[in-house]
């Protein structure tokens, strides 16, 4: 099973990358943020002709996660659990059913800046919330993964030039230390259980020709449950994506699962 996690910049704006994208790279799901698109005005017939389910957890303008997947999906749930009047859909839940059922948690995390400030307090809080659902996907021992934009860089390692970053948002200590925080419960960094070392960037800026440059940053994460990473076979950054016509400031980050 091959899952794609990619931060589109707009559903709309992106739409022909986007389907020139899955056509060529045919994941079997793709967790999709920053659709910036309402559900009924998401273009769901354009993926459901190329034989993908669509569910959408949309917002007017901003955020909005969304899943397609060319397997079945059951039980899906949007909105991250623990703050019934938070507003902005940044997560999606569905099972998806291979030759195993894995659940799948699409997130775009909260960005946080400016920092300090009202952002960077509900990145915070936010970051305390998938912690706690965090824990009950562990406790319930299957195979479960949070993927998509986690607006965090982990390691210095994570950025070409990590000192440009030391007080945003996604590089601060409080916000490093969440993350692992979350991760040391007990889940695998797909990306870092396969490849170590700098240079590995899935964000890199529409300015100064960050991209020519690979100026980028690591902040599209995939983070798996015991049992999901005994499943895991490759994860990898799609970095080639950035040079097309018309692309998202991110690129595809996948895993393949033996599911």
């Amino acid at each position: 099973m091959k899952i794609a996690t990619f931060n589109i910049n707009g559903v709309k704006a992106r739409i022909e990358a986007l389907l020139a994208w899955l056509e060529a790279s045919n994941p079997d799901v793709a967790l999709l943020q920053e659709i910036k698109s309402v559900d009924e005005g998401f273009p769901r017939e354009l993926f459901e002709e190329r034989g993908y389910q669509v569910e959408t957890h949309g917002q007017k303008g901003f955020n909005g996660v969304a899943i397609l997947s060319k397997l079945p999906l059951e039980d899906v749930t949007r909105g991250l659990p623990g703050d019934d009047a938070d507003e902005q859909a940044r997560w999606i839940e569905a099972t998806v059913v291979g030759e195993r059922a894995v659940r799948l948690c699409g997130l775009y995390l909260p960005n946080g800046n400016p920092a300090p400030g009202p952002k960077y307090d509900y990145k915070l809080a936010w970051m305390e919330r998938l912690a706690s659902r965090a824990a009950d996907l562990l406790a319930a021992e299957e195979p479960a993964l949070m993927a998509g934009d986690y607006n965090i860089i982990p390691q210095a390692e994570d950025a070409k030039r990590p000192d440009a970053w030391r007080e945003d948002a996604l590089f601060r200590l409080e916000s490093r230390q969440a993350f692992r925080r979350i991760q040391n419960l007990g889940f695998t960094e797909a990306f870092r259980a396969r490849v170590q070392g700098p240079g590995h960037y899935s964000f890199w800026d529409y300015q100064a020709g960050a991209y020519d440059r690979n100026d980028g940053i690591r902040i599209d994460h995939f983070l798996l449950t015991p049992q999901a990473a005994d499943l895991l076979q490759d994860c990898w950054i799609e970095a080639e994506v950035r040079g097309g016509t018309k692309p998202s400031d991110h690129v595809p980050v996948w895993v393949d699962l033996a599911a």
